[in-house]
């Protein structure tokens, strides 16, 4: 998965939580014993907020303690297969490199089988990346959505105690994004990632840890271009 569906993703799940979380407590009534803490909590805040507020949800999520924890775990399972990408992409370039010195001095035939081959480890490279960026999202989706459930309660209750009528998500920048700017005096991120941090009990990731890849890409530069193929005339 793309980190643009990803956020698509995030930016649905987080409504459809945070639309059933207010459902929930508007049904909430004191007939019911197991609603009626809900619906005096819902009374005691009501959402009357006028105040407009800003949230990077994927800056929150990944950047509580479970969720930097469960990437890195993420990213170590996912480490194997880095390793085998970078193994496929350097038989890659090796080849690319050979015809680069060499193209001039093969015959047709050889030629052609060189070049065949590039073109064949090219294909199987760039299919096994994609696959691997496709589970690597996949699982990566799957952290998100689990912490996402116990964080948009949080939300909620952050912008009502606090006034906030509205609050906006800034994964994005603009122009990408509608929101031109936002300061860090509406910006309720780091508010919500302490708060989530004292409930989840999570510790803090140890000092030098190093962050998880956003999704395996089999090197550290850039996937290569297609090899020319093209004779010399």
């Amino acid at each position: 998965m793309t980190s643009k569906f990803l956020r698509i993703f995030l930016g649905a799940a987080i409504l459809f939580a945070i639309s059933a979380l207010a459902q929930t407590s508007s049904a909430a009534t004191p007939s019911s014993p197991a609603a009626a803490p809900a619906a005096s909590a819902a009374a005691a805040v009501p959402n009357t907020g006028t105040k407009v507020g800003a949230i990077n949800i994927e800056g929150a999520l990944f950047g509580s303690n479970e969720g930097r924890r469960d990437l890195e775990t993420l990213g170590k399972k996912f480490e194997p297969k880095q390793t085998e990408l970078k193994s496929q992409n350097d038989e890659l370039e090796s080849l690319k490199k050979q015809l680069g010195t060499q193209q001039d001095k093969l015959n047709e035939d050889a030629l052609a089988t060189l070049k065949k081959q590039i073109e064949t480890k090219q294909k199987s490279f760039d299919r096994s990346v994609q696959d691997a960026q496709e589970e690597f999202g996949t699982q990566q989706q799957e952290i998100a959505n689990r912490i996402l459930t116990k964080m948009a309660p949080i939300v909620v209750k952050y912008a009502q105690e606090n006034g906030f009528g509205m609050i906006l998500d800034t994964s994005k920048q603009w122009p990408q994004s509608p929101v031109l700017m936002a300061g860090e005096g509406v910006d309720i991120t780091k508010a919500v990632v302490d708060i989530y941090n004292a409930q989840s009990g999570v510790p803090a990731p140890a000092a030098g840890t190093k962050p998880a890849p956003s999704k395996p890409t089999g090197t550290a530069a850039p996937k290569p271009a297609a090899p020319k193929t093209e004779a010399p005339k």
